[in-house]
C-alpha cells in the first residue's frame, strides 16, 4: 500500500467535505464504493487469486478518505496495488482541482459591532462562539476580549491602508513626516494645531506605551531625566508574558534599575529544559529530527504585572509621571519640542502636553510606525493568542520544571503553520500560545479572533485536558510584527524628536524573541546612547533613526521566519513547513549545546551560519527549491543583499575588534559599529 496524494482542505466542515466527495465528485474512471470517511475506488472487473505473491493479492484500488484535526479537514489517497490503478495521474489531478474549487481559502472578517447597542459577548457569540465562552470565565474577559477585537480592528486599518496611513504626528520644522529623509507618505489633510505649549518643553521625554515603555521610562528616570509615562490601558495590566534567560536580563542589573535580590522577586519559574519538536508523522524518514533541547532559552518566566508594577514605582520614586487610561491622539514637532495631544478615556478630557522627545512603545497598534514607514510598516507577523492558566491540568499532563518553545502537532492548517509555545509560571500555572508566521496582506491580514477559536477548540490536542475544568487567569494576545531589513539604516524608526522601540520599531529576531526580548538584549546600548543624545541635543531624525536594535545576523536569520509563511492564497504540500523546520532544528540538535542556544538568541556568527546552511543543503536537497518557491526572487535577492552585508561586517569586525574595545575611554560620540551595522558608543574628543 502506498500513499500518493495528500492535502489540506481548508475548512473545519468535515461533513460538507466528506458529503461533496462521496456524493459530488466524479473520479471519471471506476467504481466508486463509499466508506465512512470517503470513498474506494475499484475496477469492477478485477479480480484476485488467492496463490499469488502478497502484492499481488491486493486489489487494484484507490481508497480515498479524510480525517479531521486543528480545525481543518485533511484528505489523502492510498494506492492498494504496486501498480497504478487506471488512469491514476486523471484522477488525483481531477480530486485535487475540484477539491480546492469547491473549498478555496477563506479569509474571515470579524463582524462589524457597536458596543453602545450589545456586550462584546453578545455581539460575537455567534461568530466565535469558544471564544466569548471562555473569556466569560476569564476576570475582566469583557474588557480583555474588546481590547483584541480592538486591536485586530487596528491591525486591519494599517495593513489596508499603508500607502495613505492614518496621519497622527505633524512636523512644523517645513519637513513632511513620513516623507522627507526616507520615511515615505504625505501629511494628510494638512491640518496643523498649532503649539500651545510654553517655549520650554514639561518634560525631557515622554513615552507612549506602558509596557515596553515603562521598563526604558524608569531607567532614564533614574538617570535624571522628566519623563512622562502615557498608557491606555490601566497601567500595570498587559495581555503577555515575558520570558527571557538569565544571561540577558542581567542588563537590567548593569544598568542599575534593579538589584539582584528584586530581579529575584519577578520571576515567577526558572524551568531546567526546553523542548523544540515539529510534528514529522508526515515526513520521510530522514527529515525526521530529534527533540531539540534549549534549557538556557526562555526558561525565565517573569511575573509581568509584578514587574511593570516595580518599574511604575521606581519611575515616579525618580519624579517620573504615569498618565495611565489616556489615548494618544497626535503630535505636532516643532524646533524645540513635541506637543502631545491626549485623551483621558474615562472622563473623554482632552490634554496637551509637551516634551523634548517622544518615544513610541506601542507596538503594532502604533498608527505612528505605519505613518513613518509608509506602505511597508511590517513585512511578518505572528498572530499570537494564548491564556495564562492557574490550575486545572491533571499532573500528569505537564512537568512544571520543562517549557515546550516552539511546538507543532499537526501540519498546514488553513493556510497557517500553527506553533504552540508553553512556559510553566508560579506553583500550577502555565502560560500557552499558538502562533504562526505570517506574510502581511490586505485580503488577509491575519486574525486574533479565529485564532481564538482555534485555540480554545485544540488545546485538548496538543495538552490533554478538560476545558472547562481550566481555571483561567488571564488571555495573552498580540501581534507581534517583523521586518526585513536589508541594511542597518533600511527601516525608519526616528523622525525629528520621535523615536521608536520594542514592537513599534520591529528589529527583532523572527524566531522566537518579541520586542521584549529585543528591547531588553540592547538595553545597555541604546539606554546609553538615548543618554548621549538627550545630553547633546542630537535629537534631529538622522542622529535618532540611528539609535536601533539592528543587527546584521537578525537580518539573515529573517529567511527562516519566510520559509514557515503559506503564501496567502497558495496551497502547499501540508507538511512542507514541518519539514523544513525539522531538517533545520535536526541539525541544531547534532550540534553543542551553544550552538543552537547562540544562534536562537540571535548570536550566530558568520562562520556558523555558513556552515549550517550549507549542511541543510546537503542534509534536504529539496530545502533550496523550497525557500525560492516561497520567498521568491525579490524577497531572496533582497537576502542575498543581507547576507553579503552579513558578511562585510563580519570582515570588518574580524579586523577592528583585537584593537577596537581599547579606545572606548577619553570620551565618545554617536557613530556606527564595524560589528553588526548598528550605532554604539565610541570614542571621541
Amino acid at each position: 500500500m502506498r500513499e500518493i496524494l495528500y492535502l489540506e482542505v481548508p475548512t473545519s466542515d468535515i461533513a460538507t467535505v466528506r458529503n461533496w466527495l462521496q456524493t459530488d465528485f466524479e473520479p471519471g474512471n471506476g467504481e466508486k464504493v463509499l466508506t465512512s470517511e470517503g470513498f474506494r475506488l475499484k475496477i469492477p472487473t478485477a479480480t484476485t487469486t488467492a496463490t499469488g505473491a502478497i502484492s499481488e493479492n491486493l486489489p487494484a484500488e484507490l481508497s480515498v478518505f479524510i480525517w479531521s484535526v486543528q480545525r481543518t479537514t485533511y484528505l489523502k489517497v492510498f494506492r492498494w496495488a504496486e501498480q497504478p490503478f487506471p488512469k491514476e495521474g486523471q484522477i488525483l489531478q481531477r480530486l485535487t482541482k475540484e477539491i480546492r474549487s469547491r473549498f478555496p481559502h477563506h479569509y474571515p472578517e470579524p463582524p462589524a459591532i457597536d458596543l453602545s447597542k450589545q456586550s462584546i459577548f453578545a455581539a460575537l457569540g455567534s461568530a466565535y462562539p469558544l471564544t466569548v465562552k471562555y473569556f466569560q470565565k476569564m476576570p475582566n474577559g469583557e474588557y480583555d476580549l474588546t481590547r483584541a477585537y480592538w486591536w485586530e480592528q487596528r491591525w486591519r486599518e494599517g495593513v489596508r491602508n499603508p500607502q495613505q496611513p492614518r496621519q497622527v504626528v505633524f512636523s512644523h520644522l517645513g519637513t513632511r513626516v513620513g516623507e522627507d529623509e526616507g520615511a515615505g507618505g504625505d501629511e494628510g489633510d494638512g491640518k496643523i494645531i498649532s503649539p500651545s505649549s510654553p517655549s520650554s518643553p514639561t518634560y525631557d521625554i515622554i513615552y507612549i506605551g506602558g509596557a515596553l515603555g515603562a521598563i526604558h521610562a524608569a531607567l532614564m528616570a533614574k538617570l535624571g531625566y522628566k519623563v512622562l509615562l502615557v498608557e491606555r490601558m490601566p497601567f500595570g495590566r498587559m495581555n503577555r508574558e515575558w520570558n527571557i534567560s538569565r544571561d540577558e536580563i542581567q542588563s537590567l542589573v548593569n544598568l542599575g534599575l534593579v538589584t539582584p535580590a528584586e530581579l529575584e522577586t519577578i520571576i515567577a519559574r526558572e524551568y531546567k529544559d526546553g523542548f523544540n519538536k515539529f510534528f514529522d508523522a508526515n515526513n520521510p524518514a530522514k527529515l525526521r529530527s530529534p527533540v531539540l533541547h534549549t534549557p538556557t532559552v526562555l526558561n525565565l518566566g517573569l511575573d509581568s504585572e509584578k514587574w511593570l508594577q516595580m518599574c511604575g514605582q521606581k519611575l515616579q520614586a525618580a519624579g517620573g509621571e504615569i498618565w495611565d487610561e489616556t489615548e494618544f491622539i497626535r503630535a505636532d514637532i516643532d524646533i524645540s519640542q513635541v506637543l502631545l495631544k491626549v485623551k483621558h478615556l474615562p472622563s473623554q478630557v482632552e490634554k496637551k502636553v509637551s516634551g523634548r522627545l517622544l518615544i513610541d512603545a506601542m507596538g503594532t497598534a502604533s498608527p505612528i510606525a505605519w505613518q513613518l514607514n509608509g506602505g511597508r510598516a511590517f513585512d511578518s507577523v505572528c498572530p499570537t493568542v494564548g491564556a495564562a492558566i492557574e490550575s486545572g491540568f491533571e499532573p500528569e499532563v505537564w512537568d512544571s520544571q520543562y517549557g515546550d518553545v516552539l511546538y507543532s502537532h499537526g501540519d498546514i492548517s488553513r493556510g497557517r503553520q500553527l506553533i504552540w509555545e508553553l512556559f510553566p509560571g508560579a506553583g500550577e500555572e502555565l502560560t500557552i500560545y499558538l502562533f504562526h508566521y505570517h506574510e502581511v496582506n490586505a485580503e488577509n491580514p491575519g486574525s486574533l479572533l479565529e485564532m481564538y477559536e482555534d485555540f480554545f477548540t485544540i488545546l485538548p490536542e496538543y495538552r490533554r485536558c478538560d476545558m472547562d475544568k481550566l481555571v483561567w487567569k488571564k488571555p495573552t494576545f498580540g501581534y507581534i510584527p517583523g521586518h526585513f531589513s536589508v541594511g542597518s539604516s533600511d527601516r525608519t524608526v526616528a523622525f525629528d524628536r520621535l523615536i521608536a522601540i520594542g514592537d513599534a520599531a520591529s528589529l527583532q529576531s523572527p524566531l522566537v524573541f518579541t520586542g521584549f526580548g529585543s528591547l531588553v538584549r540592547n538595553l545597555e546600548r541604546l539606554t546609553t546612547l538615548l543618554d548621549t543624545a538627550l545630553k547633546h541635543d542630537l535629537l534631529s531624525f538622522r542622529h535618532l533613526n540611528q539609535i536601533r536594535a539592528y543587527q546584521s545576523n537578525v537580518s539573515v536569520t529573517w529567511l527562516f521566519s519566510k520559509g514557515m509563511m503559506v503564501p496567502t492564497g497558495k496551497f502547499l504540500p501540508p507538511q512542507r513547513i514541518n519539514s523544513m523546520l525539522n531538517t533545520f532544528f535536526g541539525l541544531l540538535a547534532d550540534e553543542p549545546q551553544e550552538v543552537a542556544d547562540n544562534f536562537i538568541k540571535d548570536r550566530c556568527d558568520w562562520l556558523t551560519f555558513n556552515r549550517l546552511a550549507l549542511k541543510a543543503a546537503r542534509t534536504n536537497p529539496a530545502l533550496l527549491l523550497w525557500i525560492w518557491q516561497l520567498a521568491g526572487p525579490r524577497d531572496l535577492g533582497r537576502w542575498l543583499g543581507s547576507y553579503f552585508n552579513f558578511g562585510r561586517h563580519a570582515l570588518i569586525s574580524s579586523l577592528l575588534s583585537p584593537w577596537f574595545g581599547a579606545l572606548l575611554e577619553p570620551g565618545r560620540f554617536l557613530a556606527r559599529t564595524p560589528e553588526s551595522g548598528i550605532v554604539a558608543v565610541v570614542v571621541g574628543d
